[in-house]
């Protein structure tokens, strides 16, 4: 059998009379058929994947700041509570 172009398994360009991966070693039977154990799991692309990674950061960002703000009231608060100068 001739091999596909690229490893199913991990991306690999497979040369043409390979009868396995250089890079992770599957063959044919082991997963390096055309057919991979991950097709029908629809799992998102490697864009959608850097875009939920970026907005994911960009979140985190957020909550971040919004707790620091929220430490600096309550500091604030209590430092003025002390003080009596409610």
């Amino acid at each position: 059998m001739t091999p596909p172009e690229h490893c199913a398994n991990c991306g690999a360009e497979i040369p043409p009379k390979a009868r396995a991966c250089p890079e992770c070693g599957a063959d044919e039977r082991t997963g390096w058929s055309e057919q991979s154990i991950y097709d029908g799991l629809n799992l998102p692309d490697d864009d959608e994947t850097q875009e939920q990674d970026t907005h994911s950061r960009q979140h985190h960002q957020t909550k971040q700041w919004l707790w620091w703000l929220v430490g600096v009231i309550l500091i604030l608060t209590l430092i003025l509570g002390a003080f009596g100068l409610r």
